[in-house]
């Protein structure tokens, strides 16, 4: 979760807005929240933080915190990004249940956000990424994540590529998510051991330096009346693949 950097805050100190995302970040011992902005009906539905300077406004002034029509449900704070995650944290899981999930120059936040919600969902050890080429966190983030940005490892790394020799060395099974492949991921599963799902941009895929850095390519058996599916539709079904094999 490193390096994260008007309405949405700094790349310091992001706004986060709604229930889900403001919740958690109040509930993580891990998160600094600078200060709270909070309805008072939404203030009587919670049990008010102690230490965290708080104001009382309206909802009109909430919307002049956050972008234009984002859905704040009466609550938006300012927070210290997390502390830095680094790789070697995440590689010492021994449970071959929990895949991993690496993604290749996917820079829409909002793919970013619901992939780590999956991630959550199907208890995956983390997620990593390129620093120079993924969302820094953000409203947008924790909204489509829904608390799992709190919850979820997020590595950030300078090479992919390294990354993923790093992570091969750990003992995973390197999957890369084409379209293109021969092998379903079912049968790129087969094998068992410790998942390391690899998903590229949308549109553009894997780079092929991040392709030839995978152990097997494996495509989703969808049917031809679509092309392809959004990154993040694409992850939960891997996950939840990795979860039932």
């Amino acid at each position: 979760m490193a390096k994260r950097g008007r309405p949405t805050g700094s790349p310091q100190r992001p706004r986060f807005w709604g229930r889900h995302a403001v919740y958690a970040a109040l509930d993580n011992p891990a998160r600094q929240v600078r200060k709270l902005w909070i309805t008072r009906e939404a203030a009587s539905l919670i049990v008010m933080p102690e230490d965290v300077p708080t104001v009382y406004a309206d909802v009109a002034d909430l919307a002049r915190l956050v972008p234009n029509d984002a859905p704040h449900q009466g609550l938006v704070c300012e927070v210290d990004p997390l502390d830095d995650v680094f790789l070697d944290e995440l590689l010492g899981e021994e449970s071959p249940a929990r895949p991993l999930l690496v993604l290749d120059q996917v820079t829409d936040p909002h793919n970013v956000g619901a992939i780590l919600r999956s991630a959550a969902a199907f208890d995956a050890v983390g997620i990593v990424t390129q620093d120079r080429h993924s969302p820094p966190e953000s409203g947008v983030v924790a909204r489509a994540a829904s608390g799992a940005l709190e919850v979820v490892p997020w590595v950030r790394v300078v090479n992919l590529a390294r990354a993923l020799d790093e992570i091969a060395e750990a003992g995973y099974w390197r999957i890369g998510l084409t379209g293109a492949a021969k092998l379903t991921l079912g049968e790129a599963l087969k094998g068992g051991g410790k998942t390391c799902l690899v998903l590229g941009a949308e549109g553009e895929g894997m780079r092929q330096n991040t392709e030839a850095h995978c152990d097997a390519l494996a495509r989703l058996p969808i049917s031809d009346k679509a092309e392809s599916l959004n990154v993040s539709n694409a992850a939960a079904i891997a996950l939840y693949a990795v979860a039932t094999r």
